[in-house]
């Protein structure tokens, strides 16, 4: 497997060093000659090795003249953890940070970056892109486009997974220079604690190394839960392995109707594979209900069938390499099979503390997460906590991210800027997106009363929707606010196209104390889905129909 970097030439050397740089902003386009991506830590390491890019050549390495080999051991390079190592190290820490990825069952493997980077956000927007390119090609014959035989255009998935995994890898690569760029130690080895201060990295090559650390930072994430069913492991995928999947996934079951779950469910279909959703108990847990219901509504629009109040009890292998799951309603105890190509897992995640030994630094655990306190730190006051690792708080990368970077410059900046996990605005970037920020109607009436809540709603009609003749049924806003005063809004829903585009705005200005009398004194961009909500004037408790009757008046 060969790896290309092309770089511009008024970048390739830094004058005050007389290194090679890489820099973030540089134009990185890596091509690979395999499909079936394999062991990319191992050819990432060789081809850093074979570039000069030696911080240190030619000098001398000062002794570290204090009692630790390090100020921060960070075990985890994902999102949160490299955020905390880098900023680290800005603020004159020296740092090390490990890493190390399991096989999943089936052997897929990545590199650097952790899941957001390399089995989460990215290859999931990435095909979600895929799959809406695949409506518009479609839907362009309405505006006018002649395209030949549309109904024969559909995507090559070999194609798209190649696509796809190619830039993955070339973060991977920019990740690597970046750590060197900016002096971070990294460890390409499996980190656990041998006593509060000492981290045992365990090497790839069964080697060992022991590090010691002033402080250390658990960034370690979490990966898919496996249901405890036969054949569950044996014939089952999750979404990490479905990004580099080296067969077109076919019929799929879909088993989880958290956002993972409908996310995958949507673009399979989207790319043209028939994708059935099995849900335990709810739609979207977490979310606002009203919106998670529409959302599961518009996917069923869209041909996706749901399998609810249902599980599966097993999954064989038929005789032509297909795979038979069996399973039963949990209401009516009425049990039901049938024969998919692929069974994808997505019944949630576990932290990845197993492996952590943190008995041997009496750090605590709460349901396979780890307890913190509000500036992330464990029971053990030196060993800290951030991203999807700890107990109870939004599994989000901007998350992670923004926690790491505070917690580094507190421990080493001198600020006292602690995170604030109140008004994250999320995406789930379903077929028809959903977007929000704040509170759930729900969550809501229930912390204030349902006499307190006023909740301003209304369906609307995206105008690039008019000419194909789009669906409308389920594009809808909502705006949960106080009911006195100048009703402060405590949390804005959007279930439409580019929602996350929509939504991140508002969410600086909900996070800003917003409010209804200031959002509706809000002239819109007109004609956008956004500006819906500055026309939001009928509240659910009116009674009144919040279908619009025309666009422009």
């Amino acid at each position: 497997m060969n790896y290309f970097v092309f770089l511009p030439a008024s970048e390739a050397r830094n004058l005050q060093d007389n290194r090679r740089s890489v820099y973030k902003s540089d134009y990185i386009d890596i091509r690979l000659r395999k499909n079936k991506m394999s062991d990319g830590e191992n050819e990432l390491e060789e081809q850093l090795e074979k570039t000069t890019l030696d911080d240190d050549s030619g000098e001398e390495e000062e002794e570290n003249e204090d009692e630790y080999d390090y100020d921060l051991i960070v075990i985890g390079g994902g999102s949160g953890g490299l955020a905390c190592a880098k900023e680290a190290v800005a603020n004159g820490a020296k740092v090390a940070c490990l890493d190390y990825v399991k096989p999943t069952p089936l052997g897929t493997k990545w590199g650097i970056g952790g899941t957001c980077v390399n089995v989460g956000c990215i290859p999931k927007k990435l095909m979600h892109q895929a799959s809406l390119l695949g409506e518009s090609i479609h839907e362009a014959t309405a505006y006018g486009w002649e395209i030949p035989n549309k109904e024969a255009i559909k995507p090559k998935w070999e194609n798209l997974v190649q696509a796809v995994q190619n830039h993955i890898k070339s973060v991977n690569w920019v990740t690597r220079v970046d750590l060197r760029d900016k002096k971070v130690e990294y460890i390409n080895g499996a980190g656990s604690f041998k006593d509060p201060h000492t981290v045992v990295a365990k090497m790839k090559n069964g080697s060992e190394r022991t590090l010691t650390g002033r402080n250390v930072v658990i960034a370690v994430g979490g990966r898919p839960r496996y249901p405890d069913i036969p054949g569950a492991v044996e014939y089952g995928i999750t979404s990490d392995d479905l990004f580099s999947l080296d067969k077109e996934p076919g019929k799929t079951l879909v088993v989880g109707a958290g956002y993972i779950g409908l996310e995958c469910a949507g673009f399979l279909k989207g790319l043209g594979y028939d994708a059935t959703v099995m849900v335990r108990s709810i739609v979207l847990r977490g979310f606002d209900q009203q919106m998670a219901n529409m959302v599961a509504d518009s996917m069923v629009e869209r041909g996706i069938p749901f399998l609810h109040k249902t599980i599966p009890k097993s999954v064989e292998k038929t005789q032509d390499g297909r795979l038979l799951v069996k399973y039963v309603n949990t209401e009516t105890q009425e049990e039901g099979s049938d024969v998919y190509d692929t069974v994808l897992w997505a019944i949630g995640r576990k932290g990845l503390v197993d492996d952590l030994n943190l008995g041997a630094a009496g750090i605590e655990v709460k349901a396979d997460k780890i307890a913190v306190n509000e500036a992330e730190q464990t029971n053990v006051p030196h060993i800290f906590a951030v991203g999807d690792i700890i107990h109870g708080r939004p599994e989000l990368t901007p998350v992670a991210i923004h926690a790491g970077r505070l917690l580094a410059r507190r421990l080493f900046g001198g600020s006292k800027q602690i995170m604030d996990y109140t008004d994250v605005a999320t995406t789930v970037f379903s077929p028809l997106e959903y977007a929000c920020v704040g509170m759930a109607e729900e969550d809501a009436i229930q912390k204030f009363g349902e006499d307190n809540i006023e909740v301003f709603h209304g369906f609307y009609k995206p105008t690039e929707f008019f000419i194909p003749q789009k669906s409308v049924r389920y594009c809808y806003v909502k705006a949960v606010a106080e009911r006195s005063g100048d009703q402060k809004v405590l949390g804005l829903h959007y279930l439409g196209p580019v929602a996350g585009e929509v939504i991140q705005g508002f969410a600086a200005a909900v996070k800003s104390g917003l409010t209804m009398k200031i959002l509706l004194n809000t002239v819109g961009i007109h004609p956008t889905t956004a500006e819906e909500f500055t026309r939001l004037a009928i509240t659910k408790r009116s009674g009144l129909d919040p279908t619009p009757a025309s666009c422009c008046s």
